[in-house]
């Protein structure tokens, strides 16, 4: 081999090792991000618990078949799992107009969705406002899901399961959504809140 063939396979190496770093690392924040084990990824995916942890460490270089199953198991795409951390910045703005909102039955209670719909299987978010005498009620989530209510002006009951509390201006409720609950304005003015949802928590068991 020339010096000019040496120089091009040090190039290629290089590049392999650069992106075999950055490979390992995504997979495991994506990892994290799921809340899950190597051995849960392992199941999901049929790569070698030994496999994946090598890839985290950047010990191998995986073949392109482990990286599609990885991407699989991880919902995402193969550009997504070999991207590096180098992207342009991330910019995206959803007008007034554009942000869908929910109306309850009584059409007292608005729920804007202001969260990802890129998220939405697994984390929603919500403002969520409520005329007084308003009245949401929901249906039971995925088990595990778990609500977080963060409210910033009047006073509102959560009920869920037949289990009351009132949560009041400046204070946030978190609770189980994995079974029927109900919100309700019952003081005289409307009450504003920021609602999260995170539907694969696996929090209460």
């Amino acid at each position: 081999m020339g010096v000019e063939g040496r120089e091009k396979q040090k190039i290629l190496e290089a590049g392999a090792l650069a992106l075999s770093g950055q490979l390992g690392a995504t997979v495991q924040r994506l990892r994290k991000a799921y809340n899950l084990s190597l051995s849960e990824l392992s199941q999901q995916s049929g790569v070698a618990k030994s496999i994946i942890s090598q890839i985290e460490r950047n010990e191998t270089n995986p073949t392109l078949a482990t990286i599609w199953r990885l991407a699989q198991a991880l919902d995402v795409s193969i550009e997504r799992v070999l991207q590096t951390t180098e992207d342009e910045p991330f910019l995206e703005k959803t007008s007034r107009a554009d942000t869908p909102i929910l109306v309850s039955d009584d059409g007292k209670c608005r729920l804007a969705i202001i969260g990802w719909i890129k998220t939405v299987e697994w984390l929603q978010f919500y403002e969520f406002s409520a005329d007084p005498g308003g009245v949401l009620e929901s249906e039971a989530h995925q088990r595990g899901s778990v609500e977080s209510l963060s409210l910033r002006e009047g006073e509102l009951e959560v009920e869920v399961a037949g289990a009351k509390e009132i949560v009041r201006a400046g204070e946030t409720l978190r609770y189980r959504c994995d079974r029927p609950h109900v919100i309700r304005n019952l003081g005289p003015s409307a009450a504003q809140a920021t609602m999260v949802c995170i539907l694969k928590a696996a929090a209460m068991e």
